[in-house]
């Protein structure tokens, strides 16, 4: 298939496309695919091959526009293709477990561009490998490069292993550098990285967020009707994705949760919370067995990305985990929350990103993450003004700005202006 000469093609390389799964990273790079076309830009999608992916599924294949390529490179996983007795040389995961997609990626990408001609290259974080690639295209080619970052790739001290935190900056200093563009999907970020590089010209560096798919919701609506909850019951409280050691370490609200128990103020008859997704089940498994609180936290496997949908629309409440060491992170599923139009429990720094999107949004349900009176008291105050029918939603206009098509048109507008702005300056280098 040749992208028609009437659309501008794009090749947009990203780690995460269907099959994987257990990242919002999937819905990013998949919608933009699937709203760019309205705009007149034919994407074609550069992705790695499904045996890198962890963890698979084919519930979102059909998402994809059949109107575009797909090209899924040569990739392995280090840790299990490149490993012996689950043990393997730290230099075949840097700057991450994926790094052999460059060695397929960077040839098929160069293929894709002579075949198809985009106009534009972009690359998409949290995979590093990712931008590794597009820098590597971008520097042979000479065809303007979009670095979707997202979030900061380097803090003080992440990533924690001082050789992948070395190579981490070598290529985030090498992205801001040679990019044409930078885009970050949160406020913070955006200003973190402004100070980080004070002698970038300010348009370099671009905000556009996650957000929503209505397509998916209002085929999930259909299922929440059949799944509707009947009356009475405990007021079932949904965490949905995934839950880092580190970054959104629930610790505190199991105590604050355990003493509530033990002082009768919730029990299980009351108040279910449910986790589904966290992936790092057996450490969270401990905790619920160390706090006592098994009666009412459970655990939920994956399930396809509809039926999870499904479920935020019928939960009573969504709950959020967010540490202040990501305040200047959003975590994806906060617009799918506000979507589902279901009371939200934000345990969160009140200063950080999240709190202030929350806010923006009209809820103010938001506690302590790290604060064990604090999150009791969020809790307790959730739970009464959820039985009361007085939790605050969001608006349907604060809702509809926040659609991943709307962000498509926004990315599709910074693609428009790059694009003209390199042509501007081919003509007058021409009349020079």
């Amino acid at each position: 298939m040749v992208i028609p000469d009437a659309d501008k093609a794009i090749l947009m390389v990203a780690f995460h496309f269907p099959p994987q799964r257990g990242s919002s990273g999937v819905q990013r790079t998949l919608k933009f695919s699937r709203y760019l076309g309205g705009h007149g830009w034919q994407p074609v999608v550069l992705s790695a091959h499904p045996r890198a992916y962890e963890h698979k599924g084919d519930d979102q294949l059909r998402d994809i526009p059949q109107d575009i390529v797909v090209h899924r490179a040569f990739a392995l996983d280090s840790s299990r293709h490149l490993a012996v007795k689950r043990r393997y040389l730290s230099l075949l995961a840097l700057p991450d477990r994926w790094v052999t997609w460059a060695l397929g990626a960077v040839p098929a990408g160069l293929r894709l561009i002579r075949k198809h001609r985009p106009a534009l290259i972009w690359s998409t974080y949290p995979i590093a490998t990712a931008h590794l690639i597009g820098l590597a295209l971008h520097r042979l080619t000479g065809i303007p490069w979009v670095a979707d970052l997202r979030d900061p790739m380097t803090d003080v001290d992440y990533p924690t292993r001082r050789s992948v935190r070395a190579a981490y900056r070598w290529i985030e200093k090498q992205t801001v550098k040679h990019a044409d563009r930078v885009v970050f999907t949160t406020p913070g970020a955006l200003a973190d990285y402004r100070k980080r590089y004070p002698e970038l010209p300010p348009e370099r560096l671009v905000l556009i967020e996650n957000g929503y798919d209505e397509e998916n919701f209002s085929e999930a609506a259909g299922l929440a009707s059949a799944a509707a909850k009947e009356a009475g019951g405990p007021l079932v409280l949904v965490h949905s994705g995934i839950i880092y050691p580190a970054e959104r370490d629930p610790s505190v609200f199991f105590d604050a949760l355990a003493s509530l128990l033990k002082e009768g103020r919730i029990g299980p008859e009351t108040l279910q919370i449910r986790l589904r997704a966290a992936v790092h089940e057996d450490w969270l498994e401990g905790l619920i067995a160390q706090y006592g609180i098994g009666s009412i936290v459970s655990l939920a496997p994956h399930v396809p990305y509809r039926e999870a949908l499904t479920e935020m629309l019928t939960a009573d409440g969504l709950l959020v985990l967010q540490g202040s060491s990501c305040n200047c992170q959003i975590p994806a599923k906060i617009y799918e929350y506000l979507r589902a139009r279901r009371p939200v429990l934000a345990l969160t720094d009140a200063a950080g990103d999240t709190a202030a999107t929350l806010r923006q949004a009209g809820i103010d349900t938001i506690g302590p993450l790290d604060e064990r009176d604090g999150a009791m008291a969020s809790l307790m105050d959730f739970v009464m003004r959820v039985k009361a029918g007085n939790a605050p939603l969001p608006s349907d206009e604060v809702v509809r700005a926040n659609s991943r098509e709307a962000r498509a048109a926004r990315l599709a507008g910074l693609l428009d202006g790059l694009l003209a702005e390199k042509s501007a300056v081919a003509a007058k280098g021409l009349k020079v």
